[in-house]
């Protein structure tokens, strides 16, 4: 049930929704439960919930014209500028607290390559949860 938990607070991480994985994680961690499986779910919710964002991406372009859509074309344009910069390699920072699930919601709306943008975003986020794994068992070492 906790790894489910973790799947779950994970995926609404990487959507606009308010969940701090991170101190989950952290938390079953220091517990003792299996951090490769931590690891593996946490990684696999944040990711799929950073495809969802991409979803969001791609359908953009059906509702920018729509009266209540909260981005102006300037803006739109301006985040698009920005992502071509460093193009799809910018999606390995979508596990950025701020920003990230912007890089992701642009990578969709850049229409991004789907193998692609999930083997980068997964990348990412994978080496964020493996560096808060490896902090917590880190403090949880130095207190023993």
């Amino acid at each position: 049930m906790e790894y489910l938990s973790l799947f779950l607070t994970a995926f609404a991480a990487a959507t606009i929704l308010p969940a701090y994985s991170e101190v989950l994680l952290g938390g079953l961690a220091a517990q003792g439960y299996t951090i490769a499986w931590l690891w593996f779910w946490a990684t696999l919710g944040n990711t799929l919930g950073s495809v969802i964002n991409g979803v969001i991406g791609r359908q953009v372009e059906r509702f920018k014209e729509k009266r209540w859509f909260p981005i102006t074309d300037k803006q739109l344009e301006s985040a698009q500028a920005r992502f071509n910069r460093y193009g799809q390699w910018s999606l390995l920072m979508g596990w950025l607290p701020i920003g990230g699930d912007a890089l992701t919601l642009i990578g969709g709306i850049m229409k991004v390559p789907w193998l692609n943008f999930v083997v980068l975003v997964a990348i990412g986020k994978g080496a964020r949860y493996a560096v808060v794994l490896w902090l917590v068992l880190e403090a949880s070492a130095s207190m023993n």
